[in-house]
């Protein structure tokens, strides 16, 4: 998931990361115990990373970890997915989600547990395990005080926005019991320390679909351009059109984001080439918006080639889609209060509709045709990953999500992404007792 930066004004001190929240319960009493182990896991999936699709040793880690805290655990849902459950007793089933997948990013942070594959956790998601992880040690070791069941998904390919579908559709409910609610959190460029959790009235992220479009022309020597049909003109005219599409298409109030990511033609300098290919992302903050916006990348793209004269049509192809992410207003506020009550209402905000996007949604009524189970509530929220150094430094400045210079402060961002989700959890799940594990594979 892309963040960018909040649109609201910027705390002008840091929150302090270590300050010390309110922690009655007696698993977030825990935390220094839990802190060690995951920042192991962290440290070695930051060292190592895989891309979308190719997570086997990360979820191997991941799995293990959850095995070793006591979670009877599935593998391989939807490719290298992972599910631990702890069942313990009467009451509500909560999924805490963590992603598994790294991004192809050349990491330049100069950390000296850099990445050094080609691969980097550019949007935090090592980070997202560790803190899962974590979470999920202290509620482990404190079954006492509460009661219901606990399952922990390692989900693969969100990068892709391909993992969350892939997982439902192989069965993950079916497998692991239907949930009460889904929670899930993201870094974000925030002071550590600090959560922010999306309003009632916008989605806390966009929907989205990636496509590929290839043009077909007509190849030959550069040195007789009339005997060609040139897709790399024709591709300049569909990228130089479709900026019209957000311009003079779309309202100004109605967000949308439209990039073309890729653009790959030719193999030399005195060659016409047959095809070119184009990578494209479109974002909006309504399903109805991000309609509009394909159907006129199909009639744009169509256009150019027919007025190129291109000897075959288009083919265009939508490699994923996700569908914009709204938060249960109810559950958010329960969970938006059980964190302001462990860390001050100064360290709570409102996270702005954003044009990142998730296939989170999916666990959700998003995901109905896919799960088959209705009205399951869903709470996202994002967490600060700057150290009070880093944001008097640079602020709205820090290397956001997905740059190569990304670095969450790992020693003051860790333990309360721990606690934020931990806390959520409690908020969820009643007091109990006995524990018995179970999923079914």
């Amino acid at each position: 998931m892309s963040q960018s930066h909040p649109a609201q004004p910027y705390p002008a001190q840091p929150y302090p990361a270590q300050s010390r929240p309110a922690r009655s319960h007696p698993a977030l009493s825990l935390l220094g115990e839990a802190v060690r182990p995951a920042l192991t896991l962290y440290l070695d999936v930051h060292r190592t990373p895989e891309l979308s699709g190719e997570e086997t040793r990360t979820a191997a880690l991941f799995a293990e970890r959850l095995t070793a805290t006591g979670f009877d655990v599935v593998r391989g849902i939807g490719g290298h997915g992972v599910a631990g459950v702890l069942r313990n007793g009467d009451g509500p089933r909560v999924y805490l989600r963590a992603e598994l997948d790294a991004l192809p990013v050349a990491e330049r942070t100069g950390l000296p547990y850099a990445s050094a594959n080609g691969a980097m956790h550019a949007c935090g998601h090592d980070l997202h395990l560790a803190a899962a992880a974590g979470a999920a040690e202290l509620l482990a070791r404190t079954t006492a005080h509460w009661s219901g069941t606990l399952v922990v998904v390692g989900q693969p390919a969100e990068e892709t926005l391909t993992g969350a579908r892939a997982m439902l559709a192989d069965g993950l409910y079916e497998r692991c019991g239907r949930p009460d609610v889904v929670l899930a959190q993201h870094a974000a460029p925030l002071p550590a320390g600090m959560v922010a959790h999306g309003g009632p009235h916008a989605p806390v992220a966009a929907a989205s679909a990636a496509l590929t479009v290839v043009l077909h022309g007509r190849g030959g020597h550069a040195a007789t351009p009339h005997l060609t049909v040139d897709p790399v003109v024709t591709a300049a005219a569909v990228i130089t059109r479709l900026q019209a599409v957000v311009s003079r298409e779309t309202a100004p109030a109605d967000q949308l984001s439209l990039t073309v990511g890729t653009l790959r033609a030719g193999t030399a300098v005195n060659i016409v080439p047959d095809t070119a290919e184009l990578g494209i992302g479109v974002r909006a903050l309504t399903d109805a918006s991000l309609d509009r916006a394909l159907a006129a990348v199909d009639r744009v793209v169509r256009a150019e080639c027919a007025a190129s004269a291109c000897p075959r049509d288009p083919e265009l192809t939508t490699l994923s889609r996700s569908p914009a992410l709204w938060c249960d207003p109810a559950t958010t506020d329960a969970i938006r209060a059980a964190h302001t009550t462990l860390y001050g209402p100064e360290r709570v905000g409102t996270w702005p509709a954003s044009m990142a996007a998730e296939d989170f949604p999916l666990y959700g009524d998003a995901g109905l045709a896919v799960h088959g189970e209705p009205k399951i509530p869903l709470v996202y929220w994002m967490f600060g990953t700057a150290s009070p150094k880093q944001w008097s430094e640079s602020g709205p400045d820090l290397p956001p999500n997905h740059s190569p210079h990304f670095a969450p402060d790992i020693r003051t961002a860790l333990p309360p992404a721990i606690t934020s989700l931990t806390a959520a959890a409690l908020d969820r799940l009643g007091g109990g007792a006995g524990v018995e594990q179970g999923c079914s594979d």
